[in-house]
């Protein structure tokens, strides 16, 4: 399969524009400059040559002070608009709303793995997520959660790609981005989803025998998950950090990282024993937890036969 990436991408998403904007703005600034210094190189050259019977060492010349302060505040400047106006781009297009839709993605071997809450999974060939249409790039990195969101502007399917060179099969990871109208792709999520993120979760925090240390019953050898995604959480050394994604995986694969304050490191690692796969559908569980749903023992937990009620930010 041959894919190619357009000179002029389509617009499709709120990022684009800024984006464009940024990047043409840089290009003239790059291209204006680096045109006045070949130019000035080859005026200088020609005006200020040794002519034919000069000897000796040109006269001494004395620098303009004004002109100094000029060519050393003036590029200052311009970085400085330069820094802050990717600064304020760059936040726009990696920090996502509150109502965003996470989709989680998982990244192996010239491949990603696309897990959405509502349950549906998708599988595309790739590594370094590069939707050119959206202006959106983001690469994986070892052993943490990265993010990056957007919103697409208007239906379609736009290409994505890989874009680093990350092995043998880095030229066949492309994949598609089907952007859908909200009707349609409620219809889609009702077509052959397999139980949301939070109900998977909920199987493999029993499957791995999460439940007899985090219940809810007073005598529990582990913190209560409940409503403790994105709030504050309070360590042993004194230190205070927030139960996010990163945290979350960090206490399953890294369990005596942080201890929470008031609790022993008993905890055995999970590393090597649960896929990435697995880690997101128990943050996910976790993410769920409303205040009165975790059971006092792994006993009080029913048959799973409906999705728990996503628990959103306050």
């Amino acid at each position: 399969m041959i894919a190619e990436i357009a000179l002029f991408p389509t617009a499709a998403s709120t990022t684009a524009a800024a984006v464009d904007r940024l990047l043409l703005f840089l290009v003239a600034v790059c291209g204006g400059v680096g045109l006045l210094v070949a130019c000035l190189m080859i005026f200088f050259c020609v005006v200020y040559r040794r002519r034919p019977g000069e000897t000796g060492n040109p006269p001494e010349t004395h620098a303009s002070h004004a002109l100094e302060w000029f060519w050393t505040i003036t590029p200052l400047a311009i970085f400085m608009v330069m820094f802050l106006w990717g600064a304020e781009v760059y936040l726009g297009a990696y920090r996502a709303p509150d109502n965003a839709m996470p989709i989680y993605v998982v990244g192996k071997q010239w491949m990603w793995k696309f897990q959405h809450p509502e349950g549906q999974r998708e599988i595309d060939a790739l590594h370094s997520l590069f939707i050119p249409d959206f202006r959106i790039h983001m690469d994986l990195l070892p052993e943490r959660y990265t993010s990056v969101w957007f919103q697409a502007t208007r239906p379609g399917i736009y290409r994505l790609f890989c874009s680093q060179y990350c092995g043998t099969n880095h030229a066949g990871m492309i994949g598609t981005v089907i952007a859908l109208e909200p009707a349609d792709y409620e219809r889609w999520l009702r077509l052959g989803a397999e139980g949301s993120l939070a109900l998977q979760g909920r199987k493999t925090f029993l499957k791995y025998l999460c439940a007899s240390c985090h219940s809810a019953d007073a005598s529990a050898r582990a913190p209560l998950l409940e409503n403790l995604f994105d709030k504050p959480v309070y360590l042993s050394d004194g230190s205070v950090v927030t139960a996010d994604e990163n945290y979350l995986r960090e206490s399953i694969i890294y369990p005596s990282a942080k201890i929470v304050a008031g609790y022993e490191n008993i905890m055995p690692t999970f590393k090597g024993q649960i896929s990435e796969e697995e880690i997101i559908e128990i943050i996910g569980f976790i993410k769920s937890l409303t205040p009165g749903a975790m059971p006092k023992r792994v006993e009080e937990y029913p048959p799973p036969t409906t999705t728990p009620p996503i628990n959103t930010k306050d």
